[in-house]
């Protein structure tokens, strides 16, 4: 999935005041007194600043305390064993997600969809704040330095690059770098490939089948040449080579994705007729055939990864649709897989997709529906069940007017 341009380090974060140029750079988080060294290096994948308060936490510290003082905001440096932590992680999860009673009367909430997305984008978000403060110390070579803690530093140079001096996370990033390397070893099943994708860190897995096998499926305007926009992690160059597309060029603008594709491309036997260069949107040419797979929500990113699912502005989309005309041989095809799901949210309207596809130059050929398989469709206790259930991701397949 294309996402904005890539930043320089994937932990920047706002550096604090007074700090040196080397240290607006990377980070710092500065440890409680006499803690050695006095600060580490602060590795938070969302830019999120380090606390400005920390203390040190271990086994005599209670879930109730902990709870108390992650809520305030402050960093809690765990010193006693890892598995400790994981279970002082758990809970702190079962203390942020219980229920709880107004202190007082309010009003009825907003219930329209929009109103309910942006009150779990928001609740989500202080559940990832609150979570995140549990911290976790590393060695310059990412060696945990606590009891049964697991040996990470190959799932941390992924994430992070080479180790340079100790530093500091927190323990909920540090399991999803765990997470992540662990798929990109074992890979995702993509059945219209007959075989496995290799997610890197911080690239969006192609766990959401439907937008796959509507392009496995779809009746190709020509097999000499096509785009992918936004590749990812190239699953989609990789079913257009897979159906006989001679030359694919997958395009993208973050380091990690660029990566990504190639290593999936060369694995699977394409690097022969994929190329995966670095671009914003389009590179240069026409093609009979354009592929993009935009995110699917206009709304705000609040990580890096999440930019495969939220689009500021629906500047991918809009940049997809306006630049196409310019892209497309006579007689080819763009093709946009593109869930409605914004549309039951509230958040964009069928008539303003339209009216984008229309401004552009371009009609709709034809259209191809598929429904959502994924757990949350099915889920009528999850906040945007409504939404959710009604969602229809589809192939729309457009041409110049």
């Amino acid at each position: 999935m294309l996402r904005p341009a890539a930043r320089p380090c994937a932990c920047a974060g706002p550096a604090l005041t007074g700090e040196s140029s080397e240290s607006m750079e990377h980070p710092r988080i500065f440890l409680p007194e006499g803690q050695e060294p006095p600060s580490a290096r602060w590795h938070a994948e969302n830019g999120a600043a380090a606390p400005k308060r920390v203390v040190i936490a271990d086994d005599t510290m209670t879930a109730d305390t902990a709870y108390r003082l992650a809520s305030e905001g402050v960093g809690l440096l765990w010193r006693s064993d890892f598995q400790n932590a994981r279970q002082l992680l758990q809970a702190l999860m079962r203390r942020v997600d219980k229920p709880r009673k107004p202190k007082r009367k309010q009003a009825e909430p907003d219930t329209t969809p929009g109103a309910a997305f942006h009150r779990h984008r928001q609740i989500q978000a202080q559940r990832a704040h609150t979570l995140s403060m549990l911290l976790i110390p590393f060695d310059a070579d990412y060696t945990i330095p606590l009891g049964r803690a697991p040996d990470a530093r190959e799932a941390c140079t992924e994430a992070w690059g080479p180790g340079m001096e100790p530093c500091v996370a927190s323990l909920r990033e540090l399991l999803g770098l765990i997470g992540a390397h662990e798929w990109r070893k074992k890979g995702v099943e993509v059945k219209a490939l007959t075989a496995r994708i290799h997610p890197h860190y911080g690239v969006f897995a192609p766990i959401r089948s439907e937008y796959v096998g509507l392009v496995a499926g779809s009746p190709l305007p020509a097999e000499t040449l096509a785009f992918d926009i936004g590749t990812g992690t190239g699953v989609l160059a990789a079913i257009l080579a897979k159906r006989g597309v001679a030359r694919v060029i997958a395009t993208e603008n973050d380091a990690r994705a660029i990566a990504c594709a190639r290593d999936n491309i060369e694995r699977l036997g394409y690097a022969d007729k994929v190329e995966v260069v670095e671009a914003d949107l389009f590179p240069e040419g026409r093609a009979p055939l354009i592929v993009c797979n935009p995110p699917w929500i206009p709304s705000t990113p609040s990580a890096p990864i999440e930019r495969a699912v939220y689009d500021q502005g629906s500047r991918m989309l809009k940049g997809f649709i306006n630049g196409l005309a310019a892209h497309l041989e006579p007689g080819g095809e763009g093709w946009l897989l593109l869930s409605d799901i914004a549309e039951h949210l509230g958040l964009r309207t069928r008539a303003e997709l339209m009216a984008m596809i229309e401004g552009a130059g371009l009609q709709v050929i034809d259209s191809k529906n598929s429904r959502p398989q994924h757990p949350k469709a099915r889920d009528p206790g999850d906040p945007l069940h409504a939404a959710r259930s009604a969602e229809m991701t589809t192939l729309w397949r457009l041409g110049l007017r």
